[in-house]
């Protein structure tokens, strides 16, 4: 009993590190990296709460128990925004014109998966008006040639460092351009789409490197601050997507939610969790679709497993002109903006 209640005392000092190390102002890639896993943190402080208090209450582990107690009071801050315990950022449309709406399948496919078949049924399955693929090669690239028929307008990018990516439109696109934003070999889509209706929407494709052990987060956080800039003074209708290596409820997130004005149609709703696939223990969400208040939510889908690490993820949504009026747009504060400019400088 005394080891058990050494382990569990070793075991709470580290998982109340891993919850208040993410608030130091740092890009060293093994904090930044803690921001992902709050869940299965949260949970286990849960059980090892518990477990401490039911071997030992001794002088080291009460208080020891309180401070798992806080760390857990800050996890759940963090993830209580993204549960249907508090009001949606985006609004529901409960009816949209055909003119309006538009519906997107994200998926980073993971270059070494080699099922493309999967990957193509779910397209087809979901039909949407837009796909982009991410971690794309050149052999995804010959794999997707199929979508080329049903999907006349297209950017594609492939490259072999898992950076690669292909987007497929069944909408008109006006002036689509690759562009290496920070990091030459890491390429981003920006695009006009052209709405049924007629109504032109910008459209950002994001992949930024993550954040790990022996990586700063300085690029993807100083890549995401950049968009956010862009989609501030672009102000008109807009949609960022794509496996941003980050997770919705993250410090870089809030920065980029309030600077461009975007909503996150998670908020109120759920995790929709997309990456590990393959480990229902260890999933967070990574792959997002953002955008701007003039749209209101139709539908979001995780979607079936394709052979990938992550779930691809399914948006559509509808150009409504009462949307502004339903909904608030994230403002960014002084805080913000200090933050953002930090985050830039970093890189630059």
């Amino acid at each position: 009993m005394k080891h058990l209640s050494t382990a569990l005392k070793v075991l709470a000092v580290l998982l109340a590190a891993a919850t208040f190390l993410p608030l130091i102002p740092t890009n060293l890639g093994f904090v930044r990296s803690l921001d992902f896993p709050r869940l299965q943190v949260a949970i286990a402080l849960v059980s090892c709460i518990i477990a401490l208090l039911a071997t030992s209450r001794d002088a080291v582990a009460l208080p020891l128990s309180g401070a798992m107690l806080a760390a857990l009071a800050l996890q759940a801050s963090h993830i209580l925004p993204f549960t249907p315990l508090v009001a949606t950022q985006a609004k529901a449309a409960e009816t949209c014109d055909a003119g309006g709406r538009v519906s997107l399948v994200v998926l980073n496919v993971l270059q070494s998966n080699r099922d493309y078949a999967a990957a193509l049924d779910v397209i087809e399955r979901q039909s949407p008006d837009l796909v982009l693929l991410l971690e794309t090669d050149a052999g995804w690239q010959s794999a997707m040639a199929p979508l080329r028929e049903r999907y006349p307008n297209r950017v594609e990018q492939p490259q072999d460092n898992t950076y690669g990516l292909l987007f497929y439109s069944r909408l008109p696109l006006r002036d689509p351009t690759i562009r290496f934003l920070l990091q030459e070999d890491v390429p981003s889509l920006r695009t006009t789409i052209e709405l049924p209706s007629g109504e032109a929407v910008t459209f950002h494709g994001l992949h930024p490197r993550p954040p790990g052990p022996v990586h700063s987060s300085a690029p993807r956080d100083a890549e995401l601050v950049v968009v956010a800039r862009e989609v501030a003074r672009t102000k008109g209708p807009t949609i960022v997507a794509g496996d941003l290596n980050d997770v919705a409820w993250s410090r870089t997130n809030q920065i980029f939610q309030n600077v461009s004005g975007l909503l996150d149609p998670r908020q109120g709703r759920g995790l929709f969790s997309t990456f590990h696939a393959q480990y229902p223990f260890a999933r967070w969400p990574l792959d997002h679709v953002f955008f701007s208040e003039h749209f209101l939510l139709a539908d979001m889908q995780r979607l079936d497993d394709v052979g990938s690490d992550h779930f691809p993820i399914s948006v559509s949504l509808c150009r409504a002109r009462r949307a502004p009026v339903l909904q608030n747009a994230p403002e960014a504060s002084k805080e913000d903006h200090r933050d953002a400019r930090k985050a830039v400088e970093a890189v630059r």
